[in-house]
């Protein structure tokens, strides 16, 4: 793995759809990079601090969010004199996003009075009243034909079909929720999932017509669904609950087939392996040191400890996992399935306990078995798979990688002075790692691993 030099940013960064360049803000600059030489291919200037970066799927435009003033700018890479700025004025902007097509805009105004499409193309613009969420409440068919949209009037929620080609309002239907959390299209194109705030376990699932295909409650009378997530193949959708359990439903009769329990203590029998992050000391050999005068002083009390490596280290069962118990006086307990992600090929879902924080489950969904669980020294802030194979990488906020394939876990060092990874994103091609510190950024070129296909339970 190799490591490029760290380079300075001050809000997000991200890849390009296509995966030839990387975006990043730095204060009120938009920076484009090339991520194969990292040189810049283009600089451009905003009117104000850039709070957010979103790409057009076409990689040819970019957007900025200026939430401060608030404001939109977008810019084209292969035409850097044309320029665009969206005000709402009064209005405000809470959230801007790209329409499939990559030549409209949608923008949420403040306190989610209207959602508004603006055009790329003309001057038009098209109104939706009443969305329900600013980022979050919108979703668009993998073919990017039709959008939903999710309102709220008069206490109700509705869901409005639009057409991403005229969008005009192509249906509009009711869902029986208290107040819906967010909305998302089966890969297929065939359903959609809505699910309701956490005081109300209900995930339902609905036809693009309107029709109810299935409710779903799995228990009542407590704090429910807190991530829901197709898998990449759409036939399985996965619920992570409050109640520290990770439920599976299938798509042919929406029922649950899987249940995933997240426990504080790995008992016997557990074919899994349990991998844990451990800190040792190097014992250096003194006589092999050159006690020269530049070395005597360059010593201080903090050399005298000497290097140490960090390695995962294989446990036996029984094994307690760190456990946190949440405060029953406060809000938001840190409790139940925070983190949730599926790989590539919708075989394995990593998930985090957000009670255990230092714990990464691994679950085999195709042998409904639990394939490893990673324990860390620090919290974890960001796990991610491989979109092209079955390989996962997180970080902690430390100096280091830690990655999982089914043929084992290891740890890898950040080789910058004072680099400590709090977020992480591959490119679209699996061939780059994007590696996140507060104020500054750097990439990992990854090297090529077989897909999950030669994966096997009996090896």
């Amino acid at each position: 793995m190799e490591f490029t030099e760290s380079y300075k940013q001050t809000g997000p960064c991200c890849f390009s759809p296509n995966a030839r360049f990387i975006a990043v803000a730095v204060d009120y600059r938009l920076v484009i990079r090339d991520t194969l030489s990292f040189k810049v291919v283009q600089l451009f200037s905003c009117l104000d601090k850039i709070s957010y970066i979103e790409w057009a799927l076409d990689s040819e435009y970019i957007l900025c969010g200026l939430y401060k003033r608030p404001m939109i700018q977008a810019w084209s890479l292969t035409q850097p004199e044309w320029t665009c700025k969206i005000d709402e004025g009064p209005a405000g902007i809470a959230y801007a996003r790209w329409s499939p097509d990559s030549r409209h805009i949608l923008t949420t105004s403040d306190f989610q009075l209207r959602l508004t499409v603006w055009s790329l193309l003309n001057t038009a613009c098209v109104h939706v009243q009443w969305p329900k969420h600013a980022s979050k409440g919108v979703s668009f068919t993998q073919d990017g034909k039709f959008a939903a949209i999710c309102t709220r009037r008069d206490c109700k929620d509705s869901i409005n079909l639009l057409s991403c080609q005229t969008w005009e309002i192509m249906g509009n239907f009711s869902v029986d929720t208290l107040d819906l959390a967010d909305i998302e299209w089966s890969p297929d194109d065939s359903a959609i999932v809505i699910w309701d705030s956490p005081l109300e376990y209900k995930v339902i699932i609905y036809s693009p017509d309107g029709r109810c295909l299935f409710k779903y409650q799995a228990y009542e009378s407590g704090l429910g669904v807190k991530s829901v997530s197709w898998s990449p193949c759409g036939q399985f959708l996965a619920v992570g609950s409050y109640d520290q359990m990770l439920r599976v439903l299938n798509h042919l009769t929406w029922k649950t087939f899987a249940e995933f329990m997240h426990l504080s203590s790995v008992r016997a029998p557990c074919y899994a392996a349990v991998f844990k992050e451990v800190e040792e000391q190097l014992e250096l050999d003194m006589s092999e040191l050159c006690l020269n005068d530049d070395f005597n002083q360059g010593n201080d009390a903090d050399a005298v400890e000497g290097p140490f490596r960090v390695r995962y280290e294989v446990m036996e069962v029984p094994f307690s996992l760190p456990f946190q118990k949440p405060p029953a006086d406060k809000p938001n307990p840190k409790q139940g399935i925070g983190l949730m992600s599926w790989s590539h090929d919708s075989q394995f879902i990593c998930t985090r306990n957000d009670s255990m924080p230092t714990t990464l489950w691994i679950w085999d969904v195709r042998h409904l078995e639990l394939a490893a669980i990673l324990v860390q020294k620090d919290p974890i802030k960001a796990a991610a798979w491989d979109p092209t194979c079955t390989r996962l990488v997180l970080c902690t906020g430390s100096s280091h990688l830690y990655m999982w394939t089914p043929s084992g876990a290891y740890c890898v060092y950040i080789p910058l002075p004072q680099v400590t990874i709090t977020d992480l994103k591959w490119n679209s091609n699996g061939s780059c790692l994007l590696l996140k510190d507060k104020e500054a950024f750097c990439c990992a070129a990854m090297p090529v691993l077989p897909d999950s296909s030669e994966y096997s339970s009996d090896d």
